[in-house]
């Protein structure tokens, strides 16, 4: 066996390892009824898809409560439901027992759960984050692939929340990243259905759609090997086959398309539920939206206010069609859906994680500020499950991994190298950016940890029993709308060179 073959099993063990470690703790609503939590409804949709036809998956009947953890997802989560339920009807029929099986949380069960998601995560997540490091990332030794490769592998937001919490978030962003991996290897058929796939597990992909459409025009408009209407019909064709697929025994009844939609966009939510660190929460602060307008007015303000921000991203991804402002793109769509879309849960910051992840190995700096305030934005919900241990730990590991893997000197490097780059200078004073933003980066992540301790070591005052959250929300949702300045630089300014630090030196 090569050592390059041992170093990525070793690496993909390690993986296997953290996952396992923090599915050994919590997870969402264990032992609180009558709902119980996350756990209880993957587990109840593996229930409804095994015994109930599938034109009844998303209807109210009488052995389908929609009130109880109805089925809110598109059709390949309801089949890959219907599958883990067929599974462990084979091994324990009292798993999956229709109406009598709610709140089943026997250690054997929860072994099967757990197994599931680690198979699901090896399966789409894993394998895709190791085909990106070893295919796409040029001019790296094997074993900075390999170290690359366990960086991406242990981002604790993903973790936590899938093998604590308990989703399964690594299939949807596991199918978008091999479609980025189609888009980067000049497979665009693949990587539209990939991309595909990902959006009918779950609709939140939506995040990553319009860069997707965006990249994939500008590069047919461009194309010089083949007529550019050829090649863009040949996508829109694989998109629509794809999802015909996908949707075929639903379509056949418009009555039960048209439910399943229903369920998927759920209006009647509102703008927001629990404390989330996107725009319009925090301002909520300040000015109580929901009592103020309605849910159709906050509809139309949320819909025209990420129309709006979205244009200059995908105007400039159509007009530079290149991977890298692709990726650029992805971070600035989905952090624009984030912070002023509507019905945003805090998880939803994970879609905007993934494509942070894939310029983690370029940005080290930024890209690590990001990931590390991604998660700890998450850390009400983490609380709430009794993660707060794990939630330590993996924060720690990450940092300690990424530190080693990208040395400081290069993090000074790209400060100085690529944008923004700015360094004002007169006689009266001198301002660095790069100075700054060490600076700023310390600051931050003291403020995380001291904020991390505070909803464990003190209860907050009885007449604010939200204060913690809100003030970790303010705070995460004020650093977001600064990285999507950042991104958005970076995006703007990757078309010209930066210059070198020479040249910086002497201007």
């Amino acid at each position: 066996m090569s050592q390059n073959l041992i170093a990525v099993c070793i690496s993909v063990l390690f993986a296997v390892f953290v996952r396992w470690s923090v599915s050994l703790n919590s997870y969402s609503g264990a032992g609180i009824g009558p709902m119980f939590g996350d756990f209880e409804a993957q587990r109840h949709w593996m229930e409804i898809t095994h015994h109930l036809p599938l034109k009844e998956w998303y209807f109210n009947t009488s052995g389908n409560d929609l009130m109880y953890w109805g089925l809110d997802y598109p059709p390949l989560t309801a089949y890959h439901s219907k599958i883990c339920g067929y599974i462990a009807h084979l091994i324990n029929p009292e798993w999956v027992a229709l109406k009598d099986s709610r709140g089943t949380e026997t250690y054997e069960h929860k072994l099967f759960m757990r197994y599931t998601v680690l198979l699901a995560d090896l399966l789409v997540y894993v394998s895709a984050v190791l085909v990106y490091c070893y295919i796409t990332v040029k001019d790296k030794t094997p074993l900075s692939r390999v170290l690359a490769a366990t960086v991406l592998l242990v981002y604790p937001g993903l973790v936590l929340i899938d093998h604590g919490h308990f989703q399964y978030n690594c299939v949807s962003l596991g199918f978008a990243l091999w479609a980025v991996i189609g888009l980067a290897t000049d497979h665009d058929l693949l990587g539209s259905i990939a991309f595909v796939l990902a959006l009918n597990y779950k609709q939140m992909e939506l995040y990553h759609a319009l860069p997707f459409f965006c990249y994939l025009l500008g590069k047919c408009l461009r194309s010089e090997k083949e007529n550019w209407l050829w090649k863009l019909i040949k996508i829109g064709t694989v998109v629509i086959a794809t999802f015909i697929l996908c949707w075929l025994p639903f379509v056949s009844d418009v009555q039960v398309a048209q439910q399943v939609l229903n369920r998927l966009f759920p209006v009647a939510r509102g703008v927001f539920e629990d404390k989330v660190s996107n725009f319009w929460c925090t301002i909520s602060i300040i000015i109580k939206l929901k009592s103020k307008f309605s849910a159709d007015t906050m509809l139309a303000m949320t819909l025209v206010s990420t129309l709006t921000a979205l244009i200059p991203s995908s105007v400039h991804l159509l007009i530079r069609p290149t991977i890298n402002n692709f990726k650029l793109a992805l971070v600035n769509s989905s952090l624009i859906f984030f912070l002023f879309s509507y019905q945003v849960h805090e998880k939803s910051i994970l879609i905007a994680a993934l494509p942070v992840c894939l310029l983690l190995l370029e940005k080290p700096f930024f890209c690590l500020w990001f990931l590390l305030m991604s998660t700890f934005s998450m850390l009400p919900l983490l609380i709430k499950d009794g993660l707060f241990i794990p939630y330590l730990v993996t924060m720690a590991l990450f940092l300690m991994l990424v530190t080693y893997t990208f040395a400081w000197k290069a993090w000074e490097l790209e400060l100085f190298t690529q944008p923004p780059n700015i360094k004002y200078s007169d006689s009266i004073f001198t301002f660095n950016t790069a100075a700054f933003l060490q600076a700023w980066f310390y600051v931050s992540m003291a403020e995380i940890f001291l904020l991390s301790l505070l909803p464990v070591v003190k209860a907050p005052p009885s007449r604010f029993p939200d204060l913690w959250p809100v003030i970790i929300s303010a705070f995460c949702c004020v650093h977001f709308l600064g990285f999507l300045v950042y991104f958005h630089l970076e995006q703007f300014l990757s078309s010209f060179p930066p210059k070198s630090i020479e040249a910086k030196k002497n201007a």
